[in-house]
């Protein structure tokens, strides 16, 4: 099973022929489709999240029509299904976080095999996302809520729904452990978001900081300053003046520092220089303009 994501797919290609289940516009125009269920239609509101069962008639009004205005996600699943009484519940507890957001419509295969030949369904439970009356992306089986959160991030983009980023109770408890100087417990919690959502970029951030925070305590800033200008060519001592600047809020010139210093080293050293200066790099995040700049800096260094 691949990671559920948006991707550049057979689905946004048009592969998934749907016109079977359009019917001719009425002569008037109808007005726009809200984020809440019609009058009398099928399914309930779960925490004034709209939830709704589909079949193969009302499929236009509640996925295709709605999802011109709201991202539909639908989830195609059985009662004999075991795997989807553990996913469907976890898409409804979202779609009631979500606040709106988006729409959750459930399709059993059983009752609508057309709906599930359209789509290409060869496994249950699967997940379409349905965006401006097209499928966008897909998944099957059941994945990790991280995961699945991530997945609902990239539909609500490519929806064009803005939405702030939900809060991570895993971070928050590795910041404060960070923030209270308790850096056995902060590694141990940012490692542990890692190992279930690799590449979480706010976690690597934490680790590094986490590492840089070791690597200054219980040193004197002025004199690791002093002693880093009286000895250029001093790796280590270049390496801890250039986290002092970090910390200080000179990042900018920290890296200058390290750019400098691998372009008059070799070998062993100047892979401890630069290993050290991408720490530094994800500490701030790819999008800080002085992480470009010294990105570029350094590549020029090395080639």
């Amino acid at each position: 099973m691949s990671d559920p994501r948006i991707t550049s797919s057979i689905f946004t290609r048009g592969a998934v022929d749907l016109s079977a289940l359009r019917t001719p516009a009425p002569s008037s125009t109808p007005a726009p489709v809200q984020a809440g269920p019609p009058a009398g239609a099928p399914g309930g509101a779960v925490g004034g999240v709209t939830v709704v069962d589909v079949t193969e008639a009302t499929f236009q009004s509640e996925v295709l029509e709605r999802s011109l205005t709201t991202p539909v996600v639908v989830d195609f699943w059985a009662e004999w299904c075991q795997p989807c009484k553990q996913l469907s519940p976890v898409l409804e507890r979202l779609a009631v976080e979500g606040g709106g957001a988006w729409v959750l419509a459930k399709v059993d295969v059983d009752a609508n095999p057309r709906l599930a030949q359209m789509f290409r369904v060869q496994g249950i439970p699967m997940v379409y996302a349905v965006v401006g009356g097209q499928p966008v992306d897909a998944f099957s089986g059941v994945v990790p809520e991280a995961q699945l959160r991530q997945w609902l991030q990239a539909v609500l983009k490519a929806g064009g729904v803005s939405v702030a980023e939900p809060e991570d109770p895993r971070l928050d408890e590795a910041d404060d452990a960070l923030m209270s100087g308790d850096l056995d417990a902060a590694e141990q919690a940012y490692r542990k978001i890692l190992a279930e959502t690799p590449a979480d970029a706010a976690a690597e951030a934490g680790l590094a900081q986490v590492g840089l925070a070791r690597r200054v305590a219980g040193a004197d800033p002025q004199a690791a300053l002093t002693a880093a200008a009286a000895d250029p060519d001093d790796v280590d001592a270049q390496l801890l003046a250039a986290d002092i600047e970090v910390l200080s809020g000179l990042a900018d010139q920290a890296y200058q520092r390290l750019v400098g210093l691998v372009r008059r080293t070799a070998g062993d050293d100047r892979e401890k220089v630069r290993q050290h200066l991408i720490g530094l790099f994800t500490i701030a995040g790819p999008e800080d303009p002085a992480v470009a700049s010294a990105r570029r800096a350094l590549a020029s260094a090395l080639f």
